[in-house]
């Protein structure tokens, strides 16, 4: 017998989430899928040819570019699959990264989160389904490398380490007095005074202390967050689609939810809500903001770009892409109080706010168990450690990782099978700190 077909809106869904949906629901395991070498996007030969194998192309119509283990592809070629805005480097040459490339990386050695499970920095690499990775250490190179279809001249969408962009941003338009961290969204965009953001403060929404009727549960087939991104054009949309056409239409509809300020729950359209607003403060979009405030005073190597809705709305709660070395230029950045290439681009006061990081008692209430005296801050995760570490965060293991003590910075890319950080916390954030500690105790 021929089971029925789910309606539009399910069979829509990435099937990695829906496997993970369904095994919530039963408290079963999720299912075994291939590891890091089965799942070799090159190896397996997606999109090879001309035209490629029936059985090889991915499409973002029919929802395959968002499904594992063709995202092992699609992550690192968004541009061929959905409209993009570009996000200019600059006409300069770039500011070269110094190297000291070292061979005894690889060995460091750790113990996985909540087991008595020892691994090393090499092995977690492929645990965590790494596609590039660089760290700098005092500035410069010491470790790079590169799987899967991710080349070091190419690009990778950032999901939710955007977000840490736009804080920082947001940060400094309060610094330089363009927002008001106390007015309401409203008052720069008065088409969400009918919404739950209409009496949210900028504040609120750097901080995501909104209290929203939105849910940020990838595993959840009817979450909020699926909406969300079909209006943006970020995933394809079920036939006979009538919900709003983009991103500022969806934002209008978010209802309110308990009160503001109440606690940190994390939610993307606090972020595209946060873009609208400084899109208005400075009459440019969010692109441009980004291209002209940071990406052509990076010395970067590359154009960034974005993935646009239908309007050509940068999707700024994930829409990034970028090479990963040009995100290694922004960690640095960030680690060096703003100041790079030979000019304070972000202001000091503004790093400092994010690494005292945010209320800690907020962020409890989220209930991250393996981020435990977190907070959270202009869109930053801090972690409060010895070393005073902090970081933007992606999902499916996309990471800037900021080590002030141990003057570290980690940036990598990843097309980890499931969305959550919390499935590959375990092999990488003990993993960073490890290699933290093993470069202050081993300078070269």
């Amino acid at each position: 017998m021929t089971a029925a077909k789910p309606p539009a809106r399910r069979r829509m869904l990435p099937l990695v989430l829906l496997a993970a949906s369904t095994c919530a629901l039963a408290q079963t395991p999720p299912p075994k899928l291939p590891d890091a070498q089965a799942s070799d996007p090159v190896a397996l030969g997606w999109m090879k040819g001309f035209p490629p194998p029936p059985d090889r192309v991915i499409r973002f119509a029919d929802g395959s570019s968002y499904r594992f283990p063709q995202l092992r592809w699609s992550f690192s070629n968004y541009r061929q699959l959905v409209p993009t805005s570009n996000v200019s480097r600059g006409l300069g040459a770039p500011t070269p990264l110094p190297r000291s490339d070292r061979d005894d990386i690889d060995a460091v050695s750790f113990r996985v989160l909540g087991t008595e499970q020892n691994m090393t920095w090499a092995q977690s690499l492929a645990a965590n389904y790494t596609d590039g990775i660089v760290v700098l250490h005092k500035g410069r190179v010491v470790y790079e490398r590169y799987f899967g279809a991710l080349r070091a001249d190419g690009q990778h969408i950032a999901m939710s380490v955007t977000k840490s962009f736009f804080g920082t941003i947001g940060a400094m338009l309060v610094a330089d007095g363009t927002l008001d961290e106390n007015a309401k969204a409203s008052k720069y965009v008065p088409e969400l005074a009918g919404s739950a953001f209409g009496d949210a403060t900028v504040r609120q929404l750097l901080d995501m202390t909104t209290g929203l009727q939105y849910s940020e549960n990838y595993a959840d087939p009817k979450a909020e967050i699926w909406d969300h991104v079909r209006a943006g054009n970020v995933l394809p949309r079920p036939p006979g689609y009538t919900g709003p056409g983009t991103f500022y239409e969806f934002l209008v509809t978010v209802k309110k939810q308990g009160n503001h300020g109440d606690a940190f729950a994390y939610k993307t359209v606090n972020t595209d809500t946060l873009g609208w607003v400084i899109a208005r403060a400075t009459g440019k979009s969010v692109g441009a903001n980004l291209q002209e405030r940071i990406w052509s005073k990076l010395g970067a190597e590359q154009d960034a770009y974005f993935a646009i809705d239908g309007v050509g709305t940068e999707f700024a709660g994930g829409g990034l892409n970028t090479g990963l070395r040009d995100l290694a230029r922004f960690g640095e950045m960030m680690r060096l109080d703003g100041r790079l290439n030979g000019q304070q681009i972000v202001p000091k006061a503004v790093v400092d706010d994010i690494r005292r990081g945010g209320e800690k008692d907020l962020f409890a209430k989220a209930g991250y168990a393996l981020l435990p005296g977190w907070s959270y801050r202009n869109m930053w995760w801090v972690s409060h450690n010895e070393h005073g570490a902090y970081s933007a965060r992606g999902v499916h293991g996309q990471l800037i990782y900021v080590d002030p003590k141990a003057e570290m910075v980690i940036a990598r890319y990843a097309s980890f099978p499931l969305a959550a950080n919390s499935n590959l916390d375990p092999t990488s954030l003990p993993a960073y700190h490890a290699l933290a500690k093993y470069l202050i105790a081993n300078p070269r």
